[in-house]
């Protein structure tokens, strides 16, 4: 019984985190497909200021080697990969979505940036990040579309694991995530694998980077609209982006 029970409580979750998945799925490939990266009015109309401002500290490198995780088609690796256009080193892009890393490499074509930009199509949850490798790791709104708390604390593991020394990362993290159906006003299930509360989530990522130096930590209750299957979507939601270096 308690055999089938375990059974049943996996197959509940599985259903969940692949229903989940499904919806994200066609939520960015809509985006991807109606909007062009960098277009005005639209989420992908510039990077991330802290990604780019932070990206900064290794201005006097020689060779600098970034990895996105959750790089989509590119909102900031191809900045960050402009960046370095003049450097040794790459971009390292990890994404869920084949759809993405196509259009991720057509607009290294574009902007003239292919021979930094290097796609691995992966879950970030079972991409393995080898030791010691990367001076800059970026993970914008990703790490919590994980499939669980205990995949989320071994990727920042393998973040850690993978950064050099005096190497940087930059996190943009959301919890406490709430929808709802701006036309009826109906409270929905948010759609997103991993749903922490921010207090949690700040615990653990005090305890992951515990001897880090902290560059920057700020949290913003964020709203925005969204479309998801023809319906408008308010989300609410509270954003922590954290900044730190490796000593």
């Amino acid at each position: 019984m308690h055999e089938g029970e375990l059974r049943d409580c996996w197959l509940i979750e599985y259903s969940r985190i692949t229903k989940i998945r499904e919806e994200e799925r066609k939520y960015h490939e809509a985006c991807y497909e109606n909007y062009k990266l960098f277009e005005e009015g639209t989420w992908l109309s510039k990077p991330v200021k802290t990604v780019m401002q932070t990206l900064s500290h290794f201005d006097d490198y020689e060779n600098v080697t970034v990895l996105d995780l959750g790089c989509g088609v590119g909102r900031n690796s191809i900045p960050m990969a402009e960046a370095l256009k003049y450097k040794g080193g790459k971009v390292v892009c990890v994404d869920i979505l084949q759809s993405a890393l196509t259009k991720l490499l057509v607009y290294s074509e574009q902007f003239d940036v292919s021979e930094r930009i290097e796609t691995h199509l992966s879950d970030i949850g079972e991409y393995d990040i080898a030791a010691d490798t990367y001076d800059y790791i970026v993970a914008v709104s990703s790490l919590e579309h994980v499939d669980s708390e205990q995949t989320f604390k071994r990727v920042l593991d393998r973040m850690t694991m993978g950064t050099k020394d005096k190497g940087i990362h930059c996190l943009i993290l959301n919890s406490q995530l709430q929808e709802m159906d701006k036309l009826t006003g109906e409270e929905l299930t948010p759609l997103i694998e991993l749903n922490l509360t921010t207090e949690h989530l700040q615990t653990i990522i005090d305890n992951q980077y515990e001897g880090w130096e902290v560059l920057l930590t700020t949290l913003n209750n964020l709203a925005f609209d969204i479309e998801r299957n023809g319906r408008p979507i308010r989300l609410k939601t509270a954003c922590l982006t954290f900044v730190a270096r490796k000593q």
